[in-house]
């Protein structure tokens, strides 16, 4: 069954527009060059900022945080802070479920990229619907040796080594969204991103358009720097012990051209929290907080619209 062409074409269309955006030569997936100096630059200033917000109670004297900044134009990671330690994923898991089918329809004939299988992942990503990230969860381990979610972890560190470090997918998302038992870090997020914008991913342009969907995201929505051209394919990441956003932001510049740019952010609680929606708010507005001082980073570097 094939996908309805004018929906395949919207989509096809968002992938084309998001490939033209990419200015820089392909990124390697060697280790990059450490971030600044500890306490230097970018990375400093984000240190402190985070000690401010600490002391404000926007950041818990608990919370665990990881953060991740590279720039594509200057090809250099601005920020690091914990990125290599496993944290919960959370919702942020769902965009590794799709690659781990993508991986598999790339290489199997008679797996294919139907109409269903093109509105399951919409609704994962755009809605960040669990019934149907467990769906294409049990497709992808169908496909697979019938494990379960091990199969999704298993598909992606055989496919994307370089990629996926440090990730453990050992569950489905339980009833009312309480998935604490699958891990990423800042850096698998970060690894995932660069290599999906510099088209080293099966399906890189339907992974593009999925996350471009419009959705209430932490990195660029309500951020006061940000003007309403700044493009952001993203997957935020919600728990009542994590909050969590990973995306490419695609900022104009003041004269023309577009300077991409990873920004991971992860608070997580030791616990899990009492007043939910408190707690995310306070927690979504940090990391709002943590963007807007990268964005007025690279505005500085780049003369940004």
């Amino acid at each position: 069954m094939s996908l309805n062409p004018s929906r395949r074409e919207f989509l096809r269309t968002l992938a084309l527009g998001s490939a033209g955006l990419l200015l820089t030569p392909p990124l390697t997936l060697a280790p990059l060059r450490q971030a600044q100096a500890a306490y230097g630059g970018l990375q400093g200033r984000v240190v402190n900022h985070i000690a401010s917000l600490r002391a404000q109670g926007l950041i818990g004297a608990g919370d665990k945080v990881s953060w991740s900044v590279y720039d594509f134009t200057g090809r250099q990671k601005l920020v690091a802070i914990n990125e290599d330690i496993p944290r919960q994923a959370a919702s942020m898991i769902k965009p590794f479920v799709c690659q781990a089918w993508f991986y598999q329809a790339s290489q199997t004939p008679r797996i294919t990229y139907t109409q269903e299988i093109r509105k399951t992942m919409e609704r994962m990503i755009r809605s960040s619907c669990n019934k149907s990230t467990n769906r294409l969860m049990t497709l992808v381990s169908q496909n697979a040796s019938n494990r379960g979610p091990s199969d999704v972890e298993r598909v992606l560190r055989q496919n994307g080594p370089d990629i996926f470090q440090d990730i453990r997918i050992v569950e489905q998302i339980p009833a009312g969204g309480r998935t604490y038992r699958n891990l990423a870090s800042a850096g698998d997020y970060h690894r995932f991103l660069a290599a999906l914008w510099q088209n080293q991913l099966p399906y890189a342009g339907e992974m593009r358009a999925l996350l471009s969907l419009p959705n209430r995201d932490r990195i660029v929505d309500g951020v006061d720097a940000m003007p309403d051209n700044v493009l952001v394919y993203d997957k935020t990441g919600s728990t009542s012990m994590l909050c969590g956003d990973m995306g490419i932001v695609v900022a104009p510049g003041e004269y023309g051209g577009s300077y991409p740019y990873t920004f991971v952010a992860i608070i997580e609680s030791p616990f899990p929290v009492n007043k939910y929606f408190g707690w995310m708010k306070q927690r979504g507005n940090a990391i709002r907080s943590v963007s807007n001082l990268v964005y007025q980073d690279m505005k500085d570097r780049y003369q940004l619209a």
